[in-house]
């Protein structure tokens, strides 16, 4: 079975516990206006890779994981691939190797039975998912994404129900998702689910702005800022990753 390959991190320090190797696939069925990496929408000009010819990579590295480390498949929507991670945690996992997906979950469809099936698949060989959240509202996540959030929402509970670990990572965007209303909405929603591990607050970036001007395509947040330090420190107050003082 072959993947297909955007390109590879192998010392990654921000995608999941400890030092991860991290693969990054193609193709995804989100257009996020704030995506760093449209290059990985389309499955044109991928790299070819077996399962066999990653593990091998994977395993280069394995002396610098430790007990917290490993492999972390990205994209894109990595679980447009959902068969060849499913073989590539399931060989990986004979060497102990720790396993994470950084995922949108909109590939699970919780009226689908073959969805529900590949899923819960892949739940055996996945030790962590960074679930990206990217707006609690439904008509907002269209906006800014493309697609309803529906099976995001949904792919959040089925891990809770499952007990399996995840990060929820949330960009903050000033305009869009900054946004009280929202943010607290988020909060209650994420105190249903039993398995959070850690919330990560991303602020929105503009670094990603270059490779739309390189593809010749128009960047959908032209002069939108970045947050300040206060607004991010806020926004970690509210969804509780920090006290608040008062």
């Amino acid at each position: 079975m072959k993947g297909l390959v955007h390109s590879i991190e192998s010392f990654g320090t921000v995608d999941g516990p400890g030092i991860r190797f991290v693969l990054f696939l193609k193709g995804c069925p989100l257009r996020c206006k704030y995506c760093h990496n449209p290059d990985t929408w389309h499955v044109t000009g991928a790299k070819e890779m077996t399962v066999e010819e990653v593990v091998k990579n994977v395993l280069k590295y394995k002396g610098y994981y430790g007990e917290k480390g490993g492999i972390t498949v990205s994209g894109g929507e990595p679980l447009t691939q959902i068969d060849f991670v499913i073989e590539l945690f399931k060989e990986l996992k004979k060497y102990k190797i720790n396993t994470a997906v950084d995922t949108s979950g909109f590939m699970y469809n919780p009226n689908n039975s073959e969805s529900i099936r590949k899923h819960d698949e892949l739940l055996k060989y996945t030790d962590l998912f960074l679930l990206d959240i990217k707006h609690i509202d439904s008509k907002g996540h269209i906006e800014l994404t493309g697609v309803d959030n529906h099976n995001t929402l949904a792919f959040a509970k089925y891990l809770s129900d499952n007990n399996k670990d995840m990060w929820i990572r949330h960009v903050v965007v000033p305009g869009i998702t900054l946004n009280e209303e929202y943010l607290t909405k988020l909060k209650e929603f994420t105190d249903t689910l039993k398995t959070v591990k850690k919330i990560e607050v991303l602020p929105y970036h503009t670094m990603g702005e270059v490779k739309y001007t390189n593809l010749g395509i128009e960047y959908p947040l032209k002069g939108v800022r970045t947050p300040t330090k206060e607004e991010i420190q806020e926004v970690k107050k509210i969804l509780g990753v920090v006290k608040n003082a008062n």
